[in-house]
């Protein structure tokens, strides 16, 4: 498939068209985006991840016991029982992470850099159900999965558009409907940030949130500076050794900003510091615990493989890499490795393979770095051994 190629999800339109003139610009209703789409998940599984101690769930009630109250997981399955016929939604985070036919729906997306992927959010929502007019930071596709849902889609939206006063909802005071739809099993509504949307079941329904990680200014200066304290030591300091006689002693002057400017540029202008915060910032795993690795031996790791056994993926692992001049940089799950530019085609399959053994292996287990790079990743938790059944 190349960038040119048509794609029924995007309703016909190429991956070029779309990020040319919808990604981040406008919405895009897609009518059977996946025709004939049956939801691997059902309600009632869904249900039962929110029961998980693991898994981020929510509920929202309209008419609670203040309007839009909002309950978090996880849940006694007698809670259940106990909500009303209407007006609530449950909301399940990263069921991607925890269930598989859920994550193959994101091959579906992969005109689109998979370290931009956050989660496949799905929520189940009762006749009249609803999370009220928001809007989101991010972009996201919602696909319908299971009944019909009627979105309204509104304004531009930011910071300072007035809200509820609520503490933990961001629910907009005052939403000016541009569009309306209703989407049936199949259908898909993209929205790029910012764009107000309101979504109401029409009867008991599963929609999929597809959304996309987007880190804000704050994050990226806050976490980059930190990242690059780390490799700063106590000498390397302001200072002024072409300084004129000072006329006020108190003031100061547009050449001390213009020296401390200097000093942050030199720190600041690294790509390479750049890139390696982001690609570690970017793999960060939405749940680090369940990111474990496993403790064997390169010995006992190669004794598996070559027994047959299968690696895959960790669920909850990220993996991207870079090019860096004639080398590599392997991100996988916040952590990087440098690698030789020789493993390209390894570190390719490693990132994009749904299995890994002796067969797509093989030829990079008698290279030292490349066998050392898989083994890392089993150590580190990003691959992990398939369960023998």
């Amino acid at each position: 498939m190349t960038s040119a190629t048509p794609l029924p999800m995007l309703g016909g339109l190429t991956a070029a068209e779309f990020l040319r003139d919808y990604w981040q610009k406008k919405p895009l209703l897609i009518r059977q985006a996946i025709p004939n789409f049956e939801s691997p998940i059902d309600a009632d599984e869904l249900a039962g991840l929110a029961l998980e101690d693991e898994v981020e769930s929510r509920l929202i009630l309209e008419h609670g016991e203040r309007p839009w109250e909002l309950r978090r997981g996880p849940f006694a399955e007698d809670e259940f029982a106990k909500l009303p016929e209407k007006d609530w939604t449950l909301l399940v985070q990263a069921v991607d992470q925890f269930v598989p036919e859920v994550a193959e729906l994101l091959e579906h997306f992969r005109f689109l850099p998979s370290w931009r992927v956050d989660d496949v959010m799905i929520s189940f929502a009762a006749p009249g159900g609803g999370v009220g007019p928001h809007y989101d930071n991010y972009d996201v596709f919602l696909l319908q999965g299971q009944g019909r849902r009627h979105w309204k889609v509104g304004q531009k939206c930011d910071a300072d558009s007035p809200r509820l006063d609520h503490a933990d909802l961001r629910i907009l005071a005052d939403f000016q409907q541009t569009e309306e739809w209703t989407l049936e099993p199949g259908d898909m509504l993209y929205l790029p940030p910012g764009i107000a949307h309101f979504g109401v079941a029409l009867d008991d329904c599963l929609t999929y949130s597809i959304g996309f990680r987007a880190p804000s200014a704050a994050e990226v200066v806050t976490h980059y500076t930190d990242f690059i304290g780390q490799f700063l030591t106590d000498e390397e300091r302001y200072t002024d050794a072409d300084a004129k006689p000072a006329i006020d002693p108190h003031q100061i002057t547009p050449d001390a900003v213009a020296r401390l400017r200097r000093m942050l540029n030199e720190q600041l202008n690294d790509d390479r510091l750049l890139l390696s915060w982001f690609g570690q910032f970017m793999t960060e795993p939405r749940y680090p615990e369940l990111v474990a690795g496993a403790e064997l031996s390169e010995e006992e790791f190669l004794d598996s493989l070559e027994q047959g056994a299968v690696l895959i993926r960790n669920p909850s692992a990220r993996l991207a890499w870079a090019d860096v001049e004639s080398d590599l940089l392997l991100f996988a799950s916040g952590q990087s490795r440098l690698l030789p530019g020789k493993l390209r085609e390894l570190v390719v399959l490693v990132c994009s393979a749904e299995a890994l053994h002796i067969d797509n292996l093989g030829p990079w287990l008698g290279d030292e770095d490349g066998q050392s790079m898989v083994w890392q990743l089993v150590l580190q938790g990003s691959l992990g051994f398939a369960d023998e059944e």
